[in-house]
């Protein structure tokens, strides 16, 4: 918790747990997000899933297809939630802004709302280290929820917490500066399961391809 009484993401990631999963799981930017990458990998293709949360439904769907993925999550609550459901999955308590790769290490990468507690600094720079990481023609699959935010403090399933974007249209010429040219993007509207429409999120997926 900072000064102002806000909660770094590992305090709110640990308190929420199978919650996040829960609320999260139906979203169907998700599963089209996966079912993106999964039409173009090929079994045993690696993959790197930052912010893995509680390994569902991305680590465990990959693991399913015959991919080989390593999860990267700040929270230990998460970390250990996802080890216990998807073993066969690999999953690393680490800050993403601290973890390297060597290059061409993974054939996707998928950042399922993991940036959004990024300064847009960070955001720029993940994403160069995501473009070193992807072999030739890799994948990004990117989900956000877009606005020109930047440390904004913002209640997020009830925890006061630092959110940072970029509006809808800004997004794709961010992604293209760092080398990974968009394919397409798709948003809606979604109201987290179990909260009321108060709560709606607009998501925002895009996939990318290295250039």
């Amino acid at each position: 918790m900072d000064s102002d009484g806000v909660l770094d993401p590992a305090e709110v990631f640990d308190q929420l747990g199978a919650d996040y999963e829960a609320a999260f799981h139906e979203a169907p930017l998700v599963w089209e997000g996966l079912d993106a990458l999964l039409a173009r990998l090929r079994p045993d293709d690696e993959v790197l899933d930052l912010g893995s949360g509680t390994g569902r439904p991305v680590s465990e769907r990959l693991s399913g297809a015959g991919c080989g993925v390593t999860g990267l999550d700040v929270s230990a609550t998460m970390i250990e939630l996802a080890r216990r459901r998807v073993p066969e999955a690999r999953f690393e308590l680490t800050d993403i802004r601290e973890r390297d790769f060597p290059p061409e290490s993974f054939h996707a990468v998928v950042a399922f709302f993991s940036f959004l507690t990024l300064s847009r600094t960070e955001i720029r720079t993940m994403l160069e280290r995501v473009r070193r990481w992807l072999a030739p023609e890799g994948m990004l699959a990117l989900l956000t929820v877009p606005g020109d935010i930047e440390q904004r403090v913002v209640r997020f399933l009830g925890y006061p917490i630092r959110a940072t974007s970029f509006a809808a249209e800004q997004w794709p010429d961010v992604l293209e500066e760092a080398g990974l040219e968009v394919l397409w993007s798709r948003s809606e509207p979604f109201v987290p399961t179990g909260r009321s429409r108060a709560e709606t999120e607009q998501h925002l997926l895009l996939l990318a391809r290295k250039t």
